[in-house]
């Protein structure tokens, strides 16, 4: 990042538009450590105005309980203007446009998403006036979520391996093996974040600490070289045992899935559940016993078929005469 000139300003009248992709994190053993990108995505468009900041929203978050705020608090607007000042920037007025797609408190990465979103638009609202590379979305990015395991691949697409040393957080993008097909059975039910980490403990015992980390080695090579590995890869001691009992449901279709031979983990904190099918014929079978189950279909569990996002986020001018 090079230095904003002192008083520097976004151009009012600038537009943006931002593409960024839901993600599932942990995939079983690689807690807070691997991200994958899902071909599921939150667009929006940003104009830097004279003042006050609107947020417009159509799809998920658009009204209801869930509905997200539709001012400076939202998480896109908060993001954004975090950069503005991390830069030195003053930050102009904001009006957003945000169509959304992500499922919210479903372990889909939707607040991540969000948190790329307001990164991304800033970068794109600061060109020609602070020079952001993706090293600082990422570190930006990070300090708002906290953790880099679900921004990393939002950012960058693919399977991600994020870390962080004393330069901050850094990552590794690898492409997934075509043979692996993905699918994530989503229920009607919410899952606090926060909750699913309280009730993680300080402390695991030493074999599954060393359990987890010969399966999240294992896993890297599953995902991209040995599709038929993906079942032990994804076996876990570390996380998933302990929120089970706030995710009671969550936990079951698990077992069941895995019972019938099917890779199956927690969706990030959860209560998504995300299969790692290493043929499209498993993920169909997959597909069928969560919508079969009692308290499949009917009762609230949807499986959606998807892909990975090797794309990861992305951030596009609007010319001046596109701006409604």
């Amino acid at each position: 990042m090079t230095a904003a000139e002192p008083g520097a300003r976004v151009p009012v009248g600038r537009s943006v538009r931002v593409r960024v992709a839901a993600t599932s994190a942990n995939l079983g053993p690689g807690f807070d450590t691997l991200g994958l990108a899902l071909n599921v995505h939150d667009e929006l468009e940003v104009t830097a105005t004279e003042a006050g900041v609107r947020v417009d929203v159509t799809g998920v978050g658009a009204d209801g309980e869930h509905g997200v705020p539709t001012d400076e608090t939202n998480l896109v607007a908060r993001s954004l203007l975090h950069v503005l000042d991390r830069v030195g920037v003053e930050a102009p007025g904001l009006r957003i446009t945000a169509t959304n797609a992500i499922p919210h408190g479903r372990g889909m990465g939707s607040s991540g998403a969000a948190i790329v979103s307001g990164v991304l638009a800033a970068k794109g609202l600061l060109e020609g006036v602070v020079d952001v590379t993706d090293e600082d979305v990422l570190r930006w990015a990070t300090e708002l979520e906290g953790h880099p395991d679900n921004v990393a691949p939002a950012i960058f697409g693919g399977l991600t391996i994020a870390w962080v040393d004393e330069t901050g957080p850094r990552h590794k993008q690898l492409a997934v093996h075509r043979g692996v097909s993905l699918l994530v059975a989503v229920p009607e039910a919410t899952m606090s974040t926060s909750l699913a980490r309280s009730l993680q403990p300080d402390a695991v015992p030493h074999a599954d600490a060393v359990f987890n980390l010969s399966r999240s080695a294992l896993l890297v090579a599953a995902l991209t070289q040995s599709p038929e590995l993906l079942f032990d890869a994804t076996e876990d001691r570390l996380h998933q045992a302990y929120r089970a009992s706030a995710m009671p449901e969550t936990s079951a279709l698990v077992r069941e899935l895995r019972a019938a031979g099917h890779a199956a983990v927690v969706s990030g904190a959860g209560p998504s559940v995300l299969v790692l099918a290493s043929d499209p014929a498993a993920r169909l079978e997959a597909a069928r016993i969560v919508e079969e189950r009692p308290g499949g279909a009917a009762g609230g569990w949807h499986a959606r078929l998807l892909a990975v996002d090797i794309r990861g986020g992305t951030v596009e001018p609007i010319p001046s005469s596109a701006v409604a």
